[in-house]
C-alpha cells in the first residue's frame, strides 16, 4: 500500500537506489509528511506518526485512517522527538514536557519545565517492566561549557548544564567574544555555568539535581515522582526495553565544535545500568577525551572538566563513527525477517562537517544498521548504492532516517525526515518526509 498524504514537493523517490540484503525488498509506504520523528503501531495495529515541526513550527501527531493520514493533535513545542502508546494513551515528548492524548480526545501535560532549552531536549518516553515510564533528557551543551555555539543563549542567558550528582568542577575557563556586546572585552565561561560567568577558585563545588543535563528519568505513568536513574550521557536520542526487561540506550556522541571541540567521539549503544554515570563531558566510549584522538585538528588538547570522576564509565555494547547521529531503534522477534532480538536503529547521519564545513557525502549515518545484541557487532542492513544521502538531485534513496519500528505484518518501517539541501543541510524542505517499508521478498 502506498500512503500520499499531501503532495510531495523537490523530492524525487525511487526504492532502486536503495540497498536491502538479498531477500529482501524496499518500497516507499507514504510521502508528503513533514519532518517525520518517529512511529509507533497500536495495540490494535493502527499507525501514529508524530512530525517534529522544524519546517513549519507546528509539530503534530498523525493517525493513519483508511489509507490516509489525519492530524490528530497539533500545537506541541518544537520540536516533538518522540512517540509511544500504551492502552489508549498517546504520550508525546516535545521541548521541556511530556503529554498525554487521551481516547476521549482531552490532552494531559504530566511532566513540564524540563530542561530543555539547550542543544538537546527530553526524548522519547518507554515503558518499564514494573508499569513506569522512562525518558531520556539531553544536555544544554556539546561538552559541558557554554560557548558561542550556542545560539539559544540569546533567549535562555543564564540556562547551562547541571549534573546530576554533586561534583567537583576544575576551575578551568573558555575565552570568547563577548556575544552579547562584541565591542566588550572577551567572555570567559566555566564548566556548568551560564554564559559569561567564570570559575573562580582552582575547584568549585556543583550541586546535582533530579532533572539532570544528560540523563535518563524514571516516573509514574501520571507524570508523578519524578527520579534519576542514570546521568553522564550527552543526547540519550532514543531508549526502549527488549523483551527481557532490559533497558537500552542509544546516545550521541559529542562534537567538533563550541569552546570545548572533543573530535573522534562516537556515538553510543549501552545497554542500560542504573544509578551509573554514562562519561559526559569527561568521556567518551568509556576513554577520557584527554587521549590524543580526541584533539581536533589544530585545537588544543581538551581538558577534563572533573576534578574527581563520580564513578567509572562503561563502555557501550557498540559503538558508531562520530556524526552518525543514531536516533530511534527496535528490536526484530520475528524468525521470518531475520536474527531474533538483534536491534536495528536509523542514522540521521550529517552533511558536514560542523566545524570546517567539508562535506560529508558517504560513508558516515544515512543509514540503517543491525547491532548484534549478544556480541555488539553492527553492520550496514539498508544504505543508498550510492553511499550518498539522498540532497542530490538524482538521488532518491534514504536522506535523514530518524525511527525504525517493526509493524504487525513483521515489515520493518523507517521514518526519513526530510529533503534537505547542499547549500543548507539545516534547511528542510516541507513535506517531503518519507516512511519506507522493508520486507522480505515474496519470490
Amino acid at each position: 500500500m502506498y500512503i500520499q498524504q499531501i503532495e510531495p514537493t523537490e523530492r524525487y523517490l525511487n526504492p532502486e537506489d536503495v540497498n536491502v540484503p538479498q531477500g529482501y525488498q524496499i518500497e516507499v509506504f507514504a510521502t508528503g509528511l513533514d519532518t517525520p520523528i518517529g512511529l509507533v503501531f497500536t495495540e490494535e495495529g493502527g499507525l501514529l506518526v508524530a512530525e517534529a515541526g522544524v519546517s513549519t513550527g507546528n509539530p503534530r501527531v498523525l493517525f493513519l485512517v483508511e489509507g490516509r493520514f489525519e492530524v490528530i493533535a497539533d500545537g506541541f513545542n518544537v520540536p516533538i522527538t518522540g512517540i509511544n502508546y500504551r492502552n489508549g494513551d498517546i504520550y508525546v515528548s516535545h521541548r521541556g514536557v511530556i503529554t498525554i492524548l487521551r481516547e476521549d480526545g482531552t490532552r494531559e501535560d504530566i511532566i513540564s519545565g524540563l530542561p530543555s532549552f539547550g542543544d538537546f531536549s527530553n526524548n522519547n518516553v518507554t515503558f518499564g517492566p514494573e508499569g513506569k515510564i522512562y525518558f531520556g533528557q539531553g544536555t544544554a551543551t556539546n561538552s559541558g561549557v557554554v560557548g558561542l555555539d550556542n545560539q539559544w543563549i540569546f533567549e535562555h542567558p543564564y540556562f547551562h548544564d547541571q549534573p546530576g550528582d554533586f561534583i567537583l568542577a576544575r576551575g578551568v575557563n573558555y575565552e570568547t567574544t563577548n556575544a552579547f556586546i562584541p565591542a566588550a572585552e572577551s567572555a570567559m565561561t566555566g564548566p556548568f555555568r551560564p554564559y559569561g560567568e567564570p570559575s573562580l577558585l582552582p575547584v568549585e563545588v556543583v550541586r546535582g539535581t533530579i532533572e539532570a543535563s544528560g540523563s535518563i528519568l524514571r516516573a509514574n505513568p501520571d507524570g508523578s515522582d519524578l527520579e534519576l536513574v542514570a546521568w553522564g550521557l550527552r543526547n540519550p536520542s532514543c531508549i526502549k526495553f527488549d523483551l527481557n526487561n532490559n533497558l537500552y540506550i542509544a546516545n550521541q556522541g559529542m562534537t567538533n565544535r563550541g569552546s570545548r571541540p572533543i573530535a573522534n567521539a562516537p556515538d553510543e549503544f549501552h545497554m542500560f545500568v542504573p544509578n551509573q554515570w554514562y562519561g559526559w563531558p569527561d568521556f567518551s566510549a568509556g576513554m577520557p577525551v584527554s587521549a590524543p584522538r580526541f584533539t581536533p585538528e589544530g585545537r588544543p588538547q581538551p581538558e577534563l572538566l572533573l576534578y574527581n570522576i563520580p564513578s567509572v564509565p562503561p563502555r557501550p555494547l557498540a559503538s558508531f563513527p562520530a556524526n552518525s547521529y543514531i536516533m530511534g531503534f527496535d528490536f526484530n522477534y520475528s524468525s521470518e525477517f531475520g536474527p531474533v532480538g538483534d536491534a536495528y536503529i536509523a542514522e540521521f547521519g550529517s552533511i558536514r562537517y560542523e566545524e570546517t564545513g567539508e562535506l560529508i557525502l558517504t560513508g558516515i549515518g544515512h543509514r540503517i544498521s543491525r547491532i548484534n545484541i549478544n556480541t555488539g557487532q553492527t553492520s550496514t542492513f539498508s544504505i543508498n548504492k550510492s553511499g550518498f544521502p539522498a540532497v542530490t538531485p538524482l538521488e532518491g534513496g534514504l536522506g535523514r532516517p530518524t525511527d525504525v519500528k517493526f509493524g504487525p505484518d513483521g515489515a520493518m518501517y523507517v521514518t526519513d525526515f526530510t529533503a534537505t539541501t547542499l547549500r543548507d543541510p539545516n534547511e528542510f524542505i516541507p513535506n517531503t518526509g518519507v516512511i519506507w517499508r522493508i520486507s522480505r521478498s515474496q519470490f
